[in-house]
């Protein structure tokens, strides 16, 4: 048996706002935008040079998914973005001026720091350490 995370929803105020947040900040990929309806979409993105899970963004409708938009997960780090290069995505995200919830830290699993996206889900950006390979 074989199986695999495909794709992860995140909820979303406003489909464009969010692409141009994902691909002009943190420069993922965006791999599909497919007209559903007037108003629904197919938004699919992920992290440059990844084949792994996709973020679908799912526009919020209704007042109970508009409550859930950047707290999906009750203020937990909701998604972790690991990286080959620590210092070039974290001086990224200061260039970018993406709010930095904790400053850098060397873990024993590697070099970690929180971020926020720009609805508030808050992200680990991860180098793993040679070990947590």
């Amino acid at each position: 048996m074989k199986q695999r995370l495909a794709q992860i929803a995140i909820v979303v105020n406003d489909y464009d706002e969010a692409i141009r947040f994902y691909t002009k900040k943190l420069h993922f990929d965006l791999i599909e935008d497919t007209p559903l309806s007037e108003t629904k979409r197919w938004v699919l993105i992920r992290p440059k040079g990844s084949r792994e899970c996709c973020l679908l963004l799912a526009k919020a409708t209704g007042e109970e998914q508009k409550s859930r938009v950047g707290n999906q997960t009750g203020g937990r780090v909701f998604l972790f973005l690991h990286t080959d290069n620590f210092d070039r995505d974290y001086n990224n995200l200061l260039d970018q001026k993406i709010e930095i919830v904790r400053q850098p830290q060397q873990e024993e699993y590697g070099t970690v720091a929180v971020f926020k996206d720009l609805y508030g889900n808050l992200w680990d950006l991860i180098e793993p350490s040679d070990q947590a390979k």
